[in-house]
């Protein structure tokens, strides 16, 4: 009985020497995929199969483009590397996730104070000296030179 598909996977990601981390990732990946399409063997699937999985983790599952593109570079690996599957000239055109936006969260003045000396001992003196000395984002603002009295 021959190797399967993930054991075969996993010494093509050895002998190309990427990271453990790399390894354990496409093939995690690749299981994913398997299983999204009901165990499936991807030789029986191509383009169709590999856009409607990219699209559900951005849609469905609202993963980063990173993530979304790890996946994708997994899925390219087995099938290019594995299974000997040139996927270069298919255009794959799944959705892609979108980059979420992150506001940062910004305290004014009095708001800063008020949590300061809601704080005691220690834990005070520790957000006085990391405000003080800018350690905080939005930090060392002569403003707030009022941290760093006793």
């Amino acid at each position: 009985m021959g190797k399967k598909l993930l054991d075969i996977m996993r010494d093509k990601i050895r002998v190309k020497h990427y990271s453990i981390k790399t390894e354990n990732v496409y093939i995690y990946w690749a299981k994913k995929y398997i299983l999204f399409h009901n165990k499936r063997h991807p030789k029986d699937m191509g383009k169709l199969e590999i856009e409607q999985f990219l699209t559900h983790l951005a849609t469905k599952l609202n993963v980063s483009p990173t993530t979304q593109n790890q996946a994708f570079k997994a899925i390219l690996f087995l099938y290019e590397q594995v299974l000997n599957i040139s996927l270069k000239n298919e255009n794959i055109q799944a959705l892609r996730a979108k980059e979420r936006k992150h506001i940062p969260v910004v305290l004014t003045i009095e708001e800063v104070k008020s949590i300061i000396l809601n704080m005691k001992g220690i834990y005070q003196l520790m957000v006085k000296l990391m405000y003080g000395c800018g350690l905080i984002w939005g930090g060392s603002d002569p403003k707030l030179s009022f941290l760093i009295q006793y």
